[in-house]
């Protein structure tokens, strides 16, 4: 996700574009190993992106020492590890961090920087927010929920909302709702699991999967753009089911098998793993 991002930003910030929005002039991107900065720095060596881009390996509390905005990314359970890292949360102090960690709230995430900061630098405030894209930021098309803190400010805010509309879009709602959020953002893992049967469907009645697949991708492109003009699924469901029709059929058949409840649930286990991520 972290290279998604950075792909995002320097494509908005080649030479040839209008980037006067852009907030950054330099991004330092941390890696836990040399052979991954050496990668990164590898397949964005010919960029001609704007802003001056620098790879390291470890070196977090250097790394963050040096910048405005810090994004915070790792697996849930390194947490605790990561803010330990001496130094880290000290240069994190007066600092906008955005968290892309799921399952870790902002509360959670303030508590363990105030924990491991020294207390000579307790009045210098770190405004933590979190924002949670999904796979598809990898093709630009992402929808990021973004959760954000009073304390942030409105240049903070606009700087968040830059960073991620050159992903996708972006998607602000509450504390409350953020796991169910963060959840439908991953969702285009379970609709994947759909798709992938319909292709098989279709290789059993004997078309080729890659033609198929070709199709399917348009529907879906058709189907996006009409709930997002408005259209309830259930009236899109009724204005193509005839009577006698094959869409009926195929309706009938996916509702015996339970597949709306087992959606359903699908977000409600995801949203429920989460907060008990939160809990621990």
């Amino acid at each position: 996700m972290g290279s998604a991002i950075l792909s995002g930003i320097l494509d908005a910030t080649i030479a040839t574009n209008n980037n006067k929005g852009s907030p950054f002039t330099r991004i330092i991107a941390c890696t836990k190993s040399q052979s991954s900065a050496d990668k990164l720095a590898s397949r964005y060596s010919g960029h001609s992106s704007t802003v001056q881009l620098d790879f390291v390996a470890g070196g977090n509390a250097t790394t963050a020492a040096q910048a405005d905005v810090v994004i915070l990314g790792c697996k849930p359970y390194l947490v605790d590890e990561v803010l330990t890292e001496k130094g880290l949360c000290d240069a994190l102090a007066g600092k906008l961090v955005v968290s892309i960690i799921a399952g870790k709230t902002i509360g959670v995430l303030i508590e363990g920087i105030a924990k491991n900061r020294s207390s000579s630098i307790l009045e210098f405030t770190t405004v933590v927010t979190r924002a949670i894209p999904n796979v598809a930021a990898s093709v630009r098309e992402s929808m990021t929920v973004v959760e954000l803190p009073e304390t942030a400010s409105q240049s903070q805010v606009k700087i968040i909302e830059w960073m991620f509309s050159q992903i996708g879009m972006v998607k602000v709602i509450g504390g409350d709702l953020f796991d169910c959020g963060s959840m439908l953002m991953a969702s285009l893992a379970t609709v994947s699991v759909a798709v992938d049967g319909i292709l098989d469907g279709c290789v059993a009645e004997g078309m080729r999967r890659a033609d198929a697949s070709e199709m399917a991708a348009q529907c879906l492109l058709g189907l996006a753009k009409m709930l997002k003009d408005g259209h309830h699924p259930a009236v899109l469901r009724e204005s193509i089911s005839s009577p006698r029709g094959c869409t009926i059929q195929g309706l009938l058949a996916v509702e015996k098998g339970g597949v709306r409840s087992a959606f359903a649930e699908s977000i409600i286990a995801g949203t429920g793993h989460l907060k008990r991520l939160q809990e621990k």
